[in-house]
């Protein structure tokens, strides 16, 4: 088996992304199997895609919710391929070649173990309630490929990449932390720590569900959590150090600033800046401001 692809399903119907996957299997004639762990996702949505079981070579339903980490390093067991390829389970294939893509560049770079094929998002955002996270991913996340090469590492995102089944096993996902946030960002790292190339091509899958501006702010507020969890640790605080909020907090957290930002930026100086991000339509240096207010609270706490 060439490919095993891997996809985490968490209350979202993935039937049309298992048909277009299915279709290029089929056409292309790719070796590949698909694999589904739903993670515990409410009963409407695991009724929804419980006849998918028969699409798939395998579909895992779990009783408890184990988060996204270790849902990832789950599928090792589940899967015979000598490559995986992690989907997110709410991404859109909007290329006929995708996985075709995958493969040619591994068999003309045999030496390859990690690929990352980037993501897009929608042209427009689909009405102001969802326009930040529309404009995160336009300006900040949705890197082109010459962009994301030239820092290889900060620039991976677990949505769309494929590894060496051989390379999972000795370097897989962080168990300690089940909550969203930067949980991708310490893979890469952990790669790069065990001296392990990520190439960078352009074969992207469409983010098809972009949040609301307040769930987007409350998933910002767990993510930073998570971070700060990271930070406390000692054998994981110099993985993260070139992060550009993890620089910025530690350039000014021994400084007369800090006093400043932990006064400005307190539960009201949140408030107020959170307040703004809502509107959606907003410079993202709010967005920045924020997330050094709630890293400085949650280091404290």
């Amino acid at each position: 088996m060439m490919l095993s692809v891997c996809i985490p399903v968490y209350n979202f119907d993935v039937h049309q992304l298992v048909s277009d996957l299915n279709n290029e299997i089929r056409i292309n004639d790719i070796d590949a199997e698909i694999i589904l762990i739903d993670d515990a996702s409410d009963i409407h949505y695991r009724e929804i895609n419980q006849n998918l079981q028969n699409e798939v070579e395998n579909f895992i339903f779990l009783e408890e919710n184990i988060g996204r980490s270790r849902i990832r390093n789950l599928f090792y067991q589940y899967t015979a391929g000598e490559y995986l390829l992690f989907l997110d389970c709410d991404g859109k294939i909007t290329d006929k070649n995708f996985l075709k893509n995958y493969i040619s560049f591994i068999h003309g770079n045999p030496d390859t173990v990690v690929i990352y094929g980037g993501r897009n998002a929608p042209k427009t955002a689909s009405d102001p309630e969802h326009y930040l996270r529309w404009k995160f991913a336009v300006e900040r996340e949705n890197l082109p490929v010459d962009l994301r090469r030239n820092k290889p590492y900060l620039s991976f995102q677990t949505n769309n990449f494929v590894i060496k089944r051989e390379i999972f096993k000795k370097v897989n996902f962080n168990p300690d932390f089940q909550k969203y946030g930067y949980e991708d960002l310490l893979f890469a790292m952990e790669l790069k720590s065990e001296k392990v190339k990520i190439s960078h091509i352009d074969n992207a899958i469409l983010n098809n569900d972009l949040e609301s501006n307040s769930v987007y702010l409350g998933k910002v507020d767990e993510s930073v959590e998570s971070l700060a969890k990271m930070l406390k640790d000692d054998s994981l605080r110099s993985k993260l150090a070139e992060v550009k909020l993890v620089r910025l907090y530690y350039q000014l957290y021994k400084t007369p600033f800090a006093f400043f930002i932990r006064i400005f930026l307190g539960n009201k100086g949140l408030k107020m800046v959170k307040k703004i991000l809502l509107k959606g339509n907003v410079s993202l240096r709010y967005l920045d401001v924020y997330k050094l207010g709630l890293l400085f609270k949650k280091m404290k706490g």
